[in-house]
């Protein structure tokens, strides 16, 4: 029979088990998407198994929190918004004169989420956590310019493996998306620094729009 500590808990918290089940998740299907991707024929997957590659590694190399949601709605919405960029199947480009835009959008996308990880580094996560507040770099000009990074790089994705079915899987991930920053927001609001920090920067993810 399986006892408990002397101090009555579990060795692993409740957190650091979502924590880890998230991870597990993540590497089961970017290997999916990798498959995918390099059977499918189409030069320019390469674009998004970039993207989605980046997602990976900054989850794995991420520090643990235990200031991190358990409510299982918010785990749900972060995992739908997640597995958007990773459940999307192979497809031609949906016109060969907009490729050169499909790869300059997916450019700009990427190096901006990439600049955000590379400002959050360790603090990096999936599911609403507070990891640290921070207020350099891309955020200095929107408080998730990750997300903004990402929304250029699906729409990249969209024109250089453009189908139906993925149309509909990255439009059901951003409405999730949209849910899942309102989550975090009311997670990162319990820290007065991040209060502050949205005070002075107005904008979620479009400056002027949202």
């Amino acid at each position: 029979m399986t006892t408990l500590p002397a101090s009555g808990r579990w060795p692993w918290s409740r957190a650091a088990v979502f924590d880890r089940a998230e991870q597990l998740a993540i590497i089961v299907l970017w290997c999916l998407f990798l498959v995918r991707m390099e059977v499918s024929g189409n030069l320019w997957a390469i674009f998004p198994l970039l993207t989605e590659t980046s997602v990976l590694l900054f989850t794995l190399i991420r520090r643990p929190t235990e200031n991190l949601t358990t409510r299982p709605s918010d785990w749900l919405l972060a995992m739908a918004a997640t597995w958007g960029g990773l459940l999307v199947m192979p497809a031609d480009p949906i016109a060969p004169a907009l490729i050169p835009i499909g790869i300059f959008l997916s450019l700009i996308g990427s190096g901006f989420q990439l600049w955000a990880k590379l400002v959050l580094r360790r603090s990096f996560g999936i599911a609403p956590a507070n990891r640290g507040v921070k207020i350099t770099g891309p955020y200095r000009f929107v408080r998730h310019p990750m997300y903004a990074g990402y929304a250029f790089g699906h729409i990249a994705s969209l024109i250089l493996m453009f189908s139906p079915i993925n149309l509909m899987i990255y439009g059901l991930s951003w409405i999730a998306q949209i849910f899942r920053l309102l989550a975090e927001e009311r997670l990162l609001k319990q820290d007065p620094l991040y209060v502050t920090y949205a005070a002075k920067v107005r904008w979620r993810l479009i400056p002027g729009l949202f």
